[in-house]
């Protein structure tokens, strides 16, 4: 019938007995407790020799995870202007309004001359994000200064898990200077690429919520504050619907934010004046301080009495969609040249014009000639409202006053009239055929009627701000109001016309 199973001695078939221990291998209790010791000793060593490596696996294991989090993409080192860009994550459970968020940028002032700031791009609209350059209350270590980026309250919300997208900014000193960002706290080389950044610090109702405040000392880690700092800021308002402002904070002609915001300063050809002249070397941004910003536009014409020797400067806007309504701008013209003899048939300009010359045309003319041109005695306001620039269709009228310094130019066109004034005072009016039809850009700009005498001399017409608001008109202190109430609460620049 078969073999027999041989026995194991277990008492379970198959499995080979276990070996008794040797009477003398003793207790074995005291090699765990060496083997323990051994452990402990070795993780003592590594906290000692790596704790900052260690550190933060237990700070994340044991704190819950940050309500927002800071990315940061750095610029070039050493530049005229600094670009920090930032990208805000809400990696909490709830959905964040952007308008209860800032952010603090820190960096170490290169000199006594403040810093400005613009946005360039961002996927909530620069016209919602507002920038302000602060003096540390306690400098530390690379951030004597910080950039503080608020935004308002039509500025939207992050649901969960959401992020904002680029919000690309500048820093520079108006009159230029190059910065050194090696020594700022926030500046790093190594994020080529958007990166968490514990050197950004983000707050959302003043409470800290990511990165390490300077005073807090970093080796600590992000221990995020429970109280608002002293100067945190409150949500900014939304700005009104249907305007256009700006201060002209502004680096220089090849500003990416001057393009991104609406202006384009003119390099191309024709007229009017001497034509083909038209250069950027003539457009500048400089310090003012009795200005709004601490900027102005400046638009330089120059000249040595010939064609070959002379530059014409303009600025004007692009892709906006104005027809009727409020413009405005904070204007200073001059009588007599920067540099050189005087003498020239100099036209300073304000206007508004169509971008063609078709049988639908609308032009708003303010120049000021304060030496004359064209024949006629200076100095002297044109205010003229256009029909049709190929026909000579228009109606004018000459202001015979000298206008040297500061005024504000406002131009509306509401109810079927253009209503031309100067710190408040009426000039000319027009209606009926002579009334804009067309969607018109803003344009400034500073340009000789011709060429009267040889030698260098430079004119320099300046504008403070510009403001526009679509289909009304307004007074000169309802201009004044809009425009304070937007630079007091740091608005540089806002375009809320409606998309066309």
């Amino acid at each position: 019938m078969g073999s027999a199973r041989p026995s194991t001695g277990s008492g379970r078939p198959g499995r080979p007995a276990r070996p008794a221990r040797p009477a003398d291998s003793g207790p074995r209790q005291p090699r765990r407790r060496a083997w323990g010791a051994l452990k402990l000793l070795l993780l003592v060593v590594v906290v000692v020799a790596g704790g900052t490596a260690i550190y933060p696996a237990w700070r994340d294991a044991h704190q819950p995870p940050p309500e927002l989090t800071v990315r940061y993409k750095a610029g070039t080192a050493t530049a005229t202007t600094a670009r920090p860009w930032l990208e805000i994550v809400n990696t909490s459970d709830r959905r964040v309004r952007l308008g209860d968020v800032a952010l603090r940028y820190y960096y170490t002032a290169d000199g006594p001359s403040p810093y400005a700031f613009n946005c360039v791009q961002a996927s909530m609209g620069c016209s919602d994000v507002v920038g302000r350059s602060v003096a540390a209350d306690a400098p530390a270590a690379g951030a004597d200064h910080y950039l503080e980026i608020t935004f308002s309250k039509a500025a939207g919300t992050l649901a969960p898990g959401a992020k904002s997208g680029a919000i690309g900014l500048q820093l520079y000193r108006p009159g230029g200077g190059e910065l050194d960002q090696r020594n700022d706290r926030s500046y790093s080389p190594a994020h080529d690429t958007f990166q968490a950044s514990e050197l950004v610090t983000g707050y959302l109702k003043g409470k800290r919520v990511w990165g390490d405040e300077p005073s807090g000392g970093a080796a600590a880690g992000p221990s995020r504050s429970a109280t608002a700092p002293a100067s945190a800021p409150a949500a900014r308002p939304a700005p009104p619907s249907g305007i256009v402002f700006d201060d002209f904070h502004y680096s220089g002609p090849h500003d990416p934010a001057l393009h991104a915001h609406g202006w384009l300063v003119r390099t191309s050809e024709g007229g009017p004046g001497i034509r083909n002249t038209w250069s950027a070397d003539g457009v500048s941004f400089p310090a003012d301080k009795d200005s709004l910003s601490g900027q102005v536009l400046q638009l330089r014409a120059s000249t040595d009495g010939t064609r070959q020797g002379t530059t014409q400067a303009e600025v004007h806007t692009t892709g906006m969609k104005m027809v009727t309504g409020t413009f405005a701008a904070r204007i200073h013209f001059t009588d007599r040249p920067t540099s050189g003899g005087n003498g020239d048939h100099i036209n300073e300009s304000f206007y508004m014009i169509s971008p063609h010359h078709r049988a639908r045309y609308s032009e708003l003319d303010n120049e000021y000639q304060p030496n004359g041109g064209w024949g006629a005695p200076g100095p002297r306001l044109d205010t003229t409202t256009w029909r049709s620039a190929a026909d000579g269709d228009r109606v004018t009228r000459a202001t015979t006053a000298g206008l040297g310094g500061w005024h504000t130019m406002i131009t509306t066109a509401a109810n079927g009239v253009v209503t031309y004034s100067i710190d408040g005072k009426v000039l000319f009016r027009t209606s009926g055929a002579y009334y804009p039809t067309e969607a018109m850009s803003v344009n400034f700009n500073t340009w000789f009627v011709d060429l009267p005498f040889t030698g260098k001399r430079t004119w320099d017409m300046q504008v403070a701000w510009f403001y526009h608001k679509a289909g009304q008109a307004q007074s000169l202190s309802q201009v004044q109001k809009a425009v304070s109430g937007l630079a007091g609460s740091g608005t540089s620049w806002v375009n809320t016309l409606a998309a066309s």
